[in-house]
């Protein structure tokens, strides 16, 4: 299966810059995954849309303010913090220009913190695209919520605001850790969380915190030649509980988001057919192919071409169906990517 198979031409313009005016004012595009039919809607009309008998799981993870420029000499160079180490005095990071961080540069931040880059903590620890930093104190999430910025996507080409610091979270994000929202969740308002309760539509949420795969493309002439970044995860008692007895029930169980559906196919074990609970990481690499155990409905954003995300919907809903949906999203000027609309595959 050749990577370049998943790449579509998008007019830059759809490409969405800021968010919408209010949170939740999106449009929706419905697929019907069996029949091809799509359909033109609000996101304020999803809770009439989705199986009224339906477990939807949520991806309660929180962005942390992951972005931080450093200085050395006269130039500026950027960060992303991916994953602290050794209780934070050291982070896997995410450099421009990687090649050119040799380890044993200092680099010296706003406040007078300053870190050295340094090799990797272990053989297994060495990625092209990471480089690890050792700071001169511990880097808290208290630290970062004053010298940090919000880790915007490449594809945004504008420096963060105070909007983004509402705007690039969801409403019911609580477990901070991610370097990128959960985007499909963006759009939910509280107005449309308690309708889908006045509805008595379940609800249960997981967390995975979103890592390093999120800002790859995927590099390899074939599909399966890809491999994800880890990506850690936790699932309660009372979510598996929920889970399992939902697809006891033969209930629809309705992933908001990718994040959500990596989650969910990760910790299943179909032979037992129970969800794994507890903390848990996971590659999960889902491209068309895959056999999906749990998920069956997908409340997702329009991904970026040639992406593990594009391959992932594609392998829910078929190709062609997505090639398809995406065509007539570009004819009706959907708003792609992190700030933009949002499409429901049933």
């Amino acid at each position: 299966m050749l990577t370049k198979d998943f790449d579509f031409e998008l007019p830059q313009e759809l490409i969405a810059q800021h968010p919408s005016a209010e949170r939740g004012h999106d449009r929706l595009l419905v697929l019907n995954r069996r029949t091809g039919a799509l359909t033109d809607a609000l996101f304020s009309d999803l809770p009439g849309l989705i199986p009224p008998d339906c477990l939807m799981v949520f991806n309660n993870t929180k962005v942390r303010r992951a972005r931080v420029y450093a200085r050395r000499g006269s130039g500026e160079t950027e960060f992303l913090l991916i994953e602290p180490i050794d209780e934070g005095f050291v982070w896997k990071t995410i450099v421009k220009r990687a090649k050119r961080q040799r380890e044993g540069k200092e680099y010296l931040f706003p406040d007078g913190t300053s870190a050295v880059i340094i090799a990797p903590p272990s053989p297994n620890a060495a990625e092209p695209d990471c480089k690890y930093l050792r700071f001169n104190r511990c880097i808290d999430d208290r630290w970062l919520e004053a010298n940090g910025h919000i880790p915007l996507p490449p594809y945004i080409k504008r420096s963060d605001t105070d909007e983004d610091s509402a705007r690039y979270q969801t409403v019911y994000a609580r477990n901070i850790g991610s370097v990128a929202a959960p985007t499909a969740g963006l759009h939910f308002t509280d107005a449309v969380l308690q309708e889908l309760h006045e509805r008595h539509i379940a609800q249960t949420s997981v967390t995975l915190h979103v890592g390093l795969g999120t800002f790859l493309p995927v590099r390899t002439e074939t599909v399966e030649a890809h491999a994800m970044h880890t990506e850690k995860f936790y699932i309660s008692d009372e979510t598996a509980d929920a889970v399992e007895s939902a697809h006891t029930a033969g209930r629809t169980i309705l992933a908001v988001g990718t994040t959500s559906v990596r989650t969910l196919e990760s910790a299943w074990n179909s032979g037992t057919q129970t969800l794994t609970r507890g903390a848990q990481q996971t590659d999960i690499f889902i491209y068309p192919g895959f056999t999906f155990g749990l998920t069956g409905a997908l409340l997702t954003n329009f991904h970026t071409p040639q992406s593990s995300l594009v391959m992932l919907v594609s392998a829910f809903a078929g190709k062609e169906n997505i090639f398809a949906a995406y065509r007539h999203a570009i004819e009706k000027k959907y708003r792609f990517f992190s700030y933009g609309d949002a499409m429901l595959i049933l």
